[in-house]
């Protein structure tokens, strides 16, 4: 029985038919790579990594020039970008902390547990700040509802959004939904939690000091 061995691009290869710009890597970046990260080519597997850790889903590449656009500081904010979440002060010594997060791939790929992770993430950043989470959000884009897979992607979504919040108790009190033939291939999951926090409960992910206990799993 013959067995087709399929091998792995080399990094020569990898270069000349620039593969890395199917997984999101521009030509600059591989350069920089190239010549001033690792001094060499780099190999299929690496080229991978660094295609992951630079996309938009784990660096915000390219929202961040956008993002950077909006006002961050004043009387009223007392966490700004850096942390786990956003902190705004409401008087009488207590504040209202916001994370937003999308799980847009993982949610193509897997719709319920892809939204409901993605709900997962942000209410964890509101409980590490040493915030209570009160309230879940989200905004939606989908395909048209025409499509089959796109009924399944809605149904799904939505159900993976609310089951992750009700189990633990936390509503989900708003969100909106557009629909457009643009999205087909790839739904738009954003998800936010808001949570209140008084002003002397407020946690840094910060580890300070000589001699904390490290914890490996």
């Amino acid at each position: 029985m013959n067995k087709a061995i399929i091998a792995e691009p080399t990094p020569q290869e990898i270069k000349e038919t620039k593969l890395y710009q199917q997984w999101g890597l521009t030509d600059e970046e591989y350069q920089m790579i190239s010549e001033e990260i690792l001094g060499r080519l780099p190999n299929y597997t690496e080229t991978g990594l660094f295609s992951v850790m630079w996309s938009e889903h784990c660096s915000y590449k390219n929202s961040k020039p956008v993002l950077r656009k909006f006002p961050t500081e004043g009387p009223q904010v007392l966490q700004g970008p850096g942390e786990g979440a956003g902190i705004v002060d409401i008087g009488n010594g207590q504040a209202v902390v916001f994370k937003a997060e999308s799980h847009n791939h993982p949610s193509a790929v897997e719709p319920y547990e892809g939204a409901a992770t993605g709900v997962g993430g942000i209410i964890r950043d509101i409980f590490s700040m040493g915030a209570r989470p009160i309230a879940i959000l989200d905004s939606l884009r989908f395909g048209e509802l025409t499509n089959e897979r796109t009924k399944y992607l809605l149904e799904e979504v939505v159900a993976g959004i609310s089951g992750y919040g009700n189990c633990i108790g936390i509503p989900t009190v708003g969100g909106e939904v557009a629909f457009d033939a643009c999205y087909e291939g790839n739904p738009l999951v954003n998800a936010m939690c808001v949570g209140l926090i008084d002003h002397k409960d407020i946690q840094k992910g910060q580890a300070k000091g000589v001699g904390n206990i490290i914890m490996y799993v």
